[in-house]
């Protein structure tokens, strides 16, 4: 205790002699930049950092490296008539389209979420949708002997399926199940983009380049290698109306069906906001009189205080 109250006074004695201030040590520096650092400390933080760049960029290039994205196009951006804010879908196209798919789709890919009475008003008439269905032989039953019959199809049907089961798909495929289109428009990143760049754009390999023996290549897809051949060329069916079947005509005719088909409430949903859009603009104009009618006494008046008396 007397060698701490001896230390206490030397100190006091001190700081008297450096003018009243006490010689406390200071404390570092909390704000030290990169060029007050030591030779040995700056030379560590600069190898940590370029060892850090170099790992992220070694990082990123295997990343890329098996990503098999060199051949890989991306669908460029068309402009399809129905893309405006007020567009609607151009159903004599969603006709053709629909042929297309009968036609040239419905041998390998089924739509198992539409009906045929989804055709009705759009690009049939029901009398026309009606005499679709029963071009059809569906499987229907049991009766009433329990046994499974068939019957021409009705417009409560849905599209049949061109395979009983997957495995059949498979194997009438080369082992490459065909996908279901009914919404295939939204299911593929690009929607319409991508199925027009993929119908419309099969080519020859280019060099050194090898397919295994049943894949063709296509620079759209996933891989470039995929088992569906071309399945569109020019004059590969005749439309009704007589519209020349060029391969860009087809293929923009079948991609504007399976855009309706995955959106059927396309042409209603735009319809509806437009509406909206009209009456909500009525309703702000007669809330904004009905707000300036109730607060413009309060807001325009004037308070005068009298002084007292």
């Amino acid at each position: 205790m007397a060698a701490a109250c001896l230390v206490l006074r030397r100190s006091l004695r001190a700081g008297q002699l450096l003018g009243g201030r006490a010689a406390w040590p200071q404390p570092p520096q909390a704000n030290m930049s990169f060029a007050t650092l030591s030779r040995g400390r700056r030379l560590a933080l600069s190898t940590l950092g370029v060892i850090c760049a170099g790992g992220a960029g070694l990082a990123l290039a295997l990343h890329r490296s098996v990503k098999a994205t060199e051949l890989e196009l991306h669908a460029p951006s068309y402009p399809w008539s129905h893309n405006g804010p007020l567009s609607s879908l151009d159903h004599a196209s969603v006709r053709r389209g629909y042929e297309v798919y009968k036609q040239v789709c419905a041998a390998c890919h089924s739509m198992d979420y539409l009906a045929f009475r989804n055709l009705i008003n759009v690009s049939h008439t029901e009398a026309e949708a009606k005499a679709i269905a029963e071009e059809f032989e569906i499987l229907d039953g049991p009766d009433d002997n329990g046994e499974m019959f068939t019957r021409p199809g009705k417009l409560s049907d849905r599209f049949p399926k061109p395979y009983p089961n997957p495995e059949a798909a498979r194997a009438a495929s080369n082992g490459a199940l065909p996908p279901d289109l009914s919404y295939i428009a939204n299911a593929r990143h690009g929607g319409e983009d991508y199925i027009f760049s993929l119908l419309t754009g099969y080519c020859d390999p280019p060099a050194g380049v090898t397919l295994r023996e049943g894949l063709h290549f296509n620079p759209y897809f996933p891989g470039q290698a995929i088992a569906m051949a071309a399945p569109i060329y020019d004059e590969v069916l005749e439309y009704e109306d007589g519209t020349p079947a060029s391969m860009s005509q087809v293929a923009k005719d079948v991609c504007t069906f399976l855009r309706w088909a995955s959106e059927p409430e396309h042409d209603d949903r735009k319809r509806m906001a437009l509406k909206i859009t009209f009456i909500s603009t009525l309703l702000l104009a007669v809330v904004y009189y009905m707000k300036r009618h109730r607060w413009t006494v309060l807001k325009s008046r004037k308070i005068v205080y009298k002084p007292p008396q």
